[in-house]
């Protein structure tokens, strides 16, 4: 049960999208112990965007929108700039997003709570700029530099600084972490009717502005080769993450240094 609508405010256009089927199952199957009621929309998914194409005058595009799902929610604001097309595209954007941090903690022992994360959150802050370089052939490249805010937070939004046995999970011991980081992305792609090919490279580094501000260098690299013989279709893909600096306790090591093949 959901409603979706689209609305035309001059050049601007809102698209609203709202669904009220995760509640309804909710309050149908949930033990009454274990039914949310402090907040009516706590059940509710929906999301909001709003996008202008030419905001000052000068074709400048303006793109607002916002997420919310059961445990999680992303705004986002971005701001774009029109350029040549033989010189790199910018655009400014800023983005705050709650998210369960699962990967770590692992699933609690209560299913019923209210995240999948036994009641842990990252919340994140960031406000950067994108760099779109021109594609050339096969390739395309994407370079970005950007504040980061992460903070540890618990379902009602207050601030986790320690964990159960006493030991802080952030670097800077304090309730979040901040760090600025340059990233550079390359990909390559090209497909035909018997095989397609894959390539992705990814390097991000920590910049040291502040001194507890986490200093890191990550390394990501993905493959994939996929070969038509007949009625069969093979596929191989690669990737390679490695990572180096300051890791706070709220990032699994496993997600930062690994390599498969598959």
């Amino acid at each position: 049960m959901g409603a979706q609508k689209s609305i035309h405010a001059g050049k601007a256009k809102i698209d609203v999208n709202v669904d009220f089927t995760h509640k309804l199952c909710a309050a149908l199957m949930l033990p009454s112990p274990f039914r949310n009621s402090g907040n009516p929309l706590s059940q509710v998914i929906g999301s909001l965007c709003i996008k202008h194409p030419n905001l000052f005058g000068g074709s400048e595009k303006l793109d607002v929108s916002w997420d919310k799902g059961l445990y999680d929610s992303n705004v986002a604001i971005a701001y774009r700039r029109p350029r040549p097309e033989w010189l790199s595209q910018q655009s400014f954007v800023i983005q705050h997003s709650v998210s369960p941090e699962i990967g770590v903690h692992g699933v609690p022992v209560d299913n019923f709570s209210r995240s999948g994360s036994g009641g842990v959150n990252l919340s994140r802050l960031s406000a950067g700029i994108n760099l779109n370089e021109p594609a050339s052939s096969n390739w395309s490249s994407t370079t970005s530099i950007k504040f980061e805010h992460v903070r540890p937070v618990n379902d009602d939004g207050r601030s986790i600084s320690r964990d159960v046995d006493g030991f802080p999970v952030t670097c800077s011991g304090g309730t979040h972490d901040s760090m600025v980081v340059l990233k550079q992305e390359s990909r390559y792609a090209k497909a035909n009717d018997r095989s397609f090919s894959q390539l992705s490279l990814q390097i991000e580094q920590g910049i040291p502005v502040l001194s507890k501000w986490l200093v890191f260098n990550r390394f990501k690299f993905f493959a994939s080769k996929g070969v038509k013989l007949g009625p069969s279709f093979f596929l191989a893909r690669w990737f390679n993450c490695w990572r180096h600096g300051s890791i706070p306790s709220f990032c699994n090591w496993r997600l930062w240094q690994c390599s498969r093949v598959w």
